[in-house]
């Protein structure tokens, strides 16, 4: 029953997303007080302790640095919940776009999530 009821809130919650969103880019858009390894460090921790997985954290500006480019830092973390999510891609497997989650902190302070 509990499980059901994170699911039906998971799909309100994706539904809504595009309303929450600030303009027509599908981003939301959060401040954060910290920096962009601080902010994804703070985020990973609370996504764990709260029992989501984080799938990968993927550092651009590392890989621009690996190929002679430059990139302001860019971090981006994915995460996700798979006994959450796999019951809504068997459903519409199209939602694998969607998921896992994923969140980057911008150079504003800001955390976007897409």
């Amino acid at each position: 029953m509990r499980f059901q009821m994170a699911v039906n809130l998971i799909v309100v919650l994706l539904a809504l997303a595009p309303i929450a969103s600030a303009g027509d880019t599908g981003i939301v858009t959060l401040k954060s007080a910290h920096g962009v390894k601080e902010t994804l460090d703070r985020l990973a921790t609370a996504l764990t302790d709260k029992g989501l997985t984080v799938f990968a954290r993927v550092n651009h500006a590392e890989g621009a640095r690996n190929v002679g480019a430059s990139l302001r830092p860019t971090e981006l973390l994915v995460f996700g919940n798979p006994k959450a999510g796999t019951p809504l891609m068997n459903c519409a497997q199209s939602m694998a776009i969607d998921l896992p989650q994923k969140r980057w902190p911008g150079r504003t302070k800001t955390v976007k999530s897409g």
